[in-house]
Order: structure tokens, then C-alpha cells, then sequence
């Protein structure tokens, strides 16, 4: 027996409806759990976040983790990165809603989703071409008409709807392109990630006299900016050597980015972690620094993490090392939210080739040193260090974090 096609209608709306609940609910709690907390205080950004379906903006299979704060896989070897870098680096280009923005590297189309209803036009653009397609029907499809976008090189910017109030780049070349600059208006913003492959800091740059004024927010990871960009690349990283940078943590930050907050030199999105001098009484196992870890709210990010080239054809097996020192542990929520040391492999399109643990730690425990063998596939491409509590409560130290080369 058929159903009246408004009873079918009906069904058909209160299926998306629980959907779309579903999906609002997870939207908040990140937000409330994920995004605010480490940081971002802007309402209209927060809000934006809050209302952009970010699953919609990546594949299929990515949407169970739509919604947690890490980057995704986006294909091409892209990525969207984490709805917290999003949300910084949108609440760092202060949007006003008469703006005009330009955005270098598109990707999936969220970082411009989340402009939309801020500012009065954003203008995207995307060296990939079938990436830059497939942005451009997702925001049509989901109604975002005030964005404009753009298959091309960003390194050379979009110079026929220049001027620019604000300039965001979602992926990093060596040095700020002068391009971006010339199209940037006198006393605009741009926020721009810069610096070697895997070690890059997030800038926010203002345009003063026709020159720009500098100032570090933060350490990050971003994909390169291919093209013009890439090419003209004179720092390259070393895949068939791969170690970790800083690891024993007595580099301190120094310069323009000694103010930073949570900052460690050779580390990213560095989550309530400090670097602890040594003392009389508390002596570091590795040198006279080492990093601490402190988290009194189940859930809550307290890590750090670092990019690092491995090419899985030159290097066969790696050891991974660090010594740690644990007090009042308590495991946090989710089966993995526990002190560790761990390293997540990825192949050329960063797909994921596994995740290879030191712990977890439990417990309160004195200095000691954890390490074990890691055979690489021979796929891996480049790699992701993370130490850190994950969610767990209590105090972790860290030190003499190593990668070392086994093999080939």
C-alpha cells in the first residue's frame, strides 16, 4: 500500500530533522568543549562555528570524526584543518562584516563557510582544480552566495577584485608573497602561516606605510602552498633522516615569540604545557629543561605535536624513546585519554597508516624511560609526534623525546 506523499514528506523532514540535531549537538559540544576553551572568546565567531555543518565539507567517511577538534583528510593530499585553528585564525583577522576577504587555498570550502556570515564577500581560490570544483558546488549547494571562487596559483592572489580589507592563507610557502601583499590595502590584515615544511608560525601581518608589521600568534602546521611557492622553496626537510626537533626541550622560545603563550620551539598547538627549569630539588633527566604537562578537567586537550618527514622507502625502522614522570593520573574520557608518547604514520595522500604508542601512564610514577621499535611501511610519507595527557587528568613531565633511525 503507498503513502500519501505528504505522510512520505513528513518522514522525509523528521529523518533530516534528527540529523540535523544530531549534528547540532556535536557542533556545540565542540564548541563548548573543544573551541572555547583553548582560547577563542569571539561570540560571532564562536556562533559561526557553531552553525557551519562541517561534515559537509568533508567526504563521507570522515563523518564520524566531522566533529572532533583534529584536521581531516580531505583528498589530494590535503587536509580541513581543526575546527580550532579554524576559529583562531578567523577570530585573529578581526571580520568585520564590510570586509572584503581573499583566502588562499580553499580545500574543502569550510575555513571560507565560516567567513561567509561575518564579512560582506569572501573570494576563494584553489590550485587543485577537482578540490576547488567540489568546494564550489558544496558552498553553492549549502546557499553561501557571498563567496566567490577561484581555480588558480595563490601565490599570485586574485588581482582583479583587489584591494583587500583582509588576506587569510590556509596553507604555508617559505616567506609572505609579495603578491599578497600589493593587493592587501593600506592598514589591512593578513594572518599567514610561514616558515620550513614542518616547522611554521602562524603570523598576523599589518600593513603599515606599504610595509608589514609582524606579529607571531602562534606555532602551527599547515600543508604547503604548492605552486610558485613550492618551487621557490630553499629549506627542504630531510625524509630519509627523520628526528624529532627539540625533543629534549631545552630550546626556549626567544624573540617576538617569547610572549607567546604555551609556546616550545620545534612544537604545535601546544595545549596547557609549560617548560620547567631545573632545580636543586627537580632535576631534569635530559639537560636543564623539560616539559610539563597539567590538565584538572576530564577531556580537555593538554599536548603538543610535531610534524616530521619520513619517507618509508629510505627508512625501514625507527626507535621511538622519551622518558616521563606521572603524578595523580586519572584517566580521562574516551578508551585513549591517557598520558602518552605516540607517533601516527600517514602515506602521500595522508592517509593513515596507524598510530605507534610509548604507554600509556598511569598512576604516580618517578622518571623513567620508555622505547620501543617501530617498523615504518614503506608508504609512510611524513608523521605525526604527540605527547602529551590526551584528556586525562593530573600531571605528566616529559623529556629527551627521540626519534632515531633504524634500518636502510
Amino acid at each position: 500500500m503507498r503513502r500519501p506523499l505528504a505522510i512520505v514528506m513528513l518522514l522525509a523532514w523528521t529523518v533530516t530533522a534528527i540529523s540535523a540535531d544530531r549534528f547540532q549537538a556535536a557542533r556545540d559540544r565542540l564548541v563548548d568543549q573543544r573551541v572555547a576553551t583553548a582560547g577563542v572568546t569571539d561570540t560571532r565567531v564562536l556562533d559561526s562555528i557553531r552553525r557551519t555543518p562541517r561534515h559537509e565539507f568533508v567526504p563521507k567517511s570522515q563523518w564520524p570524526r566531522a566533529y572532533y577538534d583534529m584536521a581531516l583528510p580531505i583528498g589530494h593530499s590535503q587536509t580541513i584543518s581543526s575546527p580550532f585553528i579554524v576559529a583562531s585564525m578567523t577570530e585573529a583577522l578581526q571580520p568585520q562584516s564590510t570586509d572584503k576577504v581573499l583566502e588562499i587555498g580553499t580545500g574543502s570550502g569550510y575555513q571560507a563557510a565560516v567567513l561567509s556570515p561575518l564579512v560582506e564577500h569572501v573570494y576563494t581560490i584553489e590550485i587543485v582544480r577537482e578540490l576547488g570544483e567540489r568546494a564550489a558546488e558544496t558552498l553553492a549547494r549549502l546557499d553561501y552566495g557571498n563567496v566567490s571562487t577561484k581555480i588558480g596559483d595563490g601565490f599570485l592572489g586574485w588581482p582583479d577584485a583587489a584591494p583587500f580589507d583582509k588576506i587569510i592563507v590556509t596553507c604555508s610557502p617559505e616567506s609572505v608573497p609579495t603578491p599578497l601583499v600589493e593587493q592587501l590595502r593600506e592598514g589591512g590584515v593578513m594572518i599567514i602561516p610561514v616558515g620550513e615544511r614542518y616547522q611554521q608560525t602562524l603570523y598576523r601581518l599589518i600593513k603599515t606605510d606599504g610595509k608589514l608589521k609582524r606579529e607571531a600568534l602562534r606555532p602551527t602546521l599547515f600543508v604547503p602552498m604548492t605552486g610558485e611557492a613550492e618551487e621557490n622553496r630553499t629549506t627542504l626537510p630531510d625524509p630519509a633522516n627523520p628526528e624529532a626537533v627539540n625533543g629534549d626541550f631545552e630550546a626556549a622560545p626567544s624573540g617576538d615569540e617569547a610572549s607567546l603563550l604555551e609556546f616550545v620551539p620545534g612544537w604545535y598547538y601546544g595545549r596547557q604545557v609549560t617548560q620547567v627549569e631545573s632545580s636543586a630539588d627537580d632535576r631534569a633527566p635530559q639537560g636543564k629543561r623539560y616539559a610539563r604537562f597539567r590538565n584538572e578537567t576530564p577531556g580537555r586537550n593538554s599536548h603538543l605535536l610535531q610534524g616530521i618527514a619520513i619517507d618509508g622507502r629510505e627508512v625501514s625502522q625507527i626507535r621511538l624513546s622519551g622518558t616521563v614522570r606521572t603524578e595523580d593520573i586519572q584517566k580521562g574520557p574516551g578508551s585513549d585519554a591517557m598520558p602518552m608518547i605516540a607517533i601516527s604514520l600517514y602515506d602521500e595522500l595522508r592517509s593513515d597508516l596507524g598510530t605507534y604508542y610509548l604507554g600509556p601512564f598511569r598512576g604516580s610514577r618517578d622518571w623513567r624511560q620508555h622505547s620501543r621499535l617501530i617498523r615504518v611501511p614503506i608508504k609512510t610519507r611524513e608523521a605525526i609526534l604527540r605527547v602529551g595527557l590526551f584528556g586525562a587528568t593530573g600531571q605528566a613531565d616529559f623529556d629527551d623525546v627521540r626519534l632515531e633511525k633504524i634500518g636502510r
